[in-house]
Order: structure tokens, then sequence, then C-alpha cells
């Protein structure tokens, strides 16, 4: 439901919840997998295994919801790619 202030005033608690950043389960297993692969692989390792891991240990019931949080995520980047690009040659190639 769309907020409505003049015929739902939002509550204290809407309020305050409206400010907090949602952490999704994917970003969760993405932290926990860079944390376990730092620690146990100092040496380094590939991006990709991050997201393999946190993809892995997520809960079966968590991972069309993850799949589709990539998905718009990488969109969201080629579509921010684009405007960089765009405002890039708008202005001749000046930074």
């Amino acid at each position: 439901m769309i907020p409505d202030p003049e015929h739902n005033p939002l509550d204290d608690f809407d309020r305050i919840t409206t400010q907090v950043r949602i952490v999704t389960p994917l970003e969760t297993m993405f932290r926990a997998a860079e944390e376990t692969l730092l620690a146990t692989r100092p040496e380094g390792f590939e991006v990709e295994e991050i997201g393999r891991l946190a993809l892995e240990w997520l809960p079966e019931a968590e991972k069309e919801q993850a799949v589709n949080e990539l998905l718009y995520t990488y969109w969201e980047a080629q579509a921010a790619d684009r405007e960089t690009w765009a405002r890039y040659e708008a202005t001749g190639g000046a930074a």
C-alpha cells in the first residue's frame, strides 16, 4: 500500500521504519561469504566466488528472490553506465 498522508497519515512506527534500509537475505549471505573467503583465502579469490557461495548458502525459499535481485541490480548498473557515458559524451569527454 502506498502511503496517503491525506487519508491515512503515517503513525510513529511507519515514520521511523520508512527511513530504515532493508537488508535482503542475499545481501546478508554476500557479506558472510565475503568475510569467510577473506578469512580462509587471504591469498585472494575471484569476486564471482562470493556470489556463488552466497547463493549456495541461501535457503531454497530465498533463491528466486535473490536471482530477481541480482537481475535488477545488473540492470541498474547497466542504466547507470549508460547515463555516465551519455554525460561524458555530452561534455565532450570532460570529467
